[in-house]
């Protein structure tokens, strides 16, 4: 099979080393240039680092566009800077890996994904945990019901990494962290439980930061017989290793933390089922994910075999709309519409 020709517009988003990742699978990508884009005027806490790019051809976007038989592209530029950015991309008729999260304006990003479901292009938001196998395990046990009617979600996606320069980073967004970081959880609570209720956003600033600068967040979503608790800090002491993820049911338990790990150590949850059914007795299990070696690489291989028609995109462009909603709601842009 032909090799995918591949290229990425942008060096400042906080992901965009994952072309690291893309690099390694030489055995189904091929990466034909990368676009600086750190002359933007948008906020950015990225871009110095240019060791991942080492060895690429350096292009302007007008010449990625025009590269021969280009098959996809990765945006990686700065979050004001993406969907703009991908907009383009689909004006030209290319497949997108966008990250996240899909900006600040709802009308602009449903543009794209409309342009996008006209011209049949595949889009893919970069949201980290879509492949991380302890994630994909607590949507199939709330899908098959493992765990009975869920009545509590309690998720959080603090860190403690970025200094000052951080928390002024933040402070460009109106939804601090929430909105850049908070986006993470909503995407996989959208695909348990769907539409929220009600969304009720609480954006605090932590003791230490400037005014305005919303670093300290809770939003609670309700659904019909579940709350659900997201947080989100960038001061939190150990926060990283604090990242964590309950789902209660009226059968069952589930406890993840942290969300991930690249440690040398298996990635592990806690299970507790009332009720067995085909794949676990009744009671409490460790779930074994084993050592994670890379964040991005599942996706990848999941875009390259929708890329290549060997399957659907098991995210569609309704559910990336409603989880932009969610998050724009949950950050306190706007409410959310039943």
């Amino acid at each position: 099979m032909k090799k995918i020709k591949i290229g990425q517009i942008g060096v400042c988003h906080e992901h965009a080393v994952k072309i690291s990742t893309i690099r390694r699978m030489t055995d189904i990508f091929e990466v034909v240039g990368v676009v600086d884009d750190r002359a933007s005027s948008s906020a950015k806490f990225a871009g110095s680092d240019l060791t991942p790019y080492e060895g690429l051809p350096w292009m302007t976007e007008k010449e990625l566009f025009n590269y021969p038989g280009l098959q996809a592209v990765t945006v990686e530029t700065p979050n004001g800077d993406l969907v703009p950015t991908s907009i383009r991309c689909m004006e030209h008729g290319l497949p997108v890996h966008m990250d996240k999260p899909g900006g600040e304006d709802i009308t602009l990003f449903g543009k794209l994904l409309t342009g996008c479901r006209k011209k049949n292009l595949p889009f893919q938001m970069g949201y980290m945990f879509r492949n991380n196998p302890a994630m994909q395990f607590c949507l199939k046990a709330v899908r098959e019901h493992w765990l009975g009617d869920i009545f509590e979600v309690q998720a959080g996606m603090s860190h403690n990494y970025g200094g000052d320069a951080y928390q002024t980073y933040l402070g460009n967004f109106k939804g601090g962290i929430m909105f850049n970081l908070g986006c993470h959880l909503i995407d996989l609570v959208v695909a348990m439980l769907g539409r929220p209720e009600k969304i009720t956003p609480f954006l605090k600033t932590a003791p230490g930061t400037a005014d305005g600068i919303h670093n300290n967040c809770l939003s609670v979503l309700e659904y019909p017989h579940a709350t659900v608790t997201l947080r989100a800090c960038s001061v939190e002491v150990d926060g990283l290793n604090s990242r964590r993820l309950k789902i209660c049911g009226t059968k069952g338990t589930i406890d993840l933390c942290p969300l991930e790990r690249f440690d040398g150590k298996p990635l592990e949850l806690r299970m507790t089922l009332r009720d067995g059914n085909t794949e676990y007795a009744a009671g409490t299990h460790t779930v074994d994910f084993g050592i994670q070696q890379d964040r991005y690489m599942d996706q990848f291989l999941e875009l390259a075999k929708i890329l290549n028609g060997e399957m659907k995109n098991p995210y569609t462009y309704e559910h990336d709309y409603l989880v932009q909603e969610v998050v724009l709601a949950a950050a306190g842009y706007t409410g959310c519409r039943k």
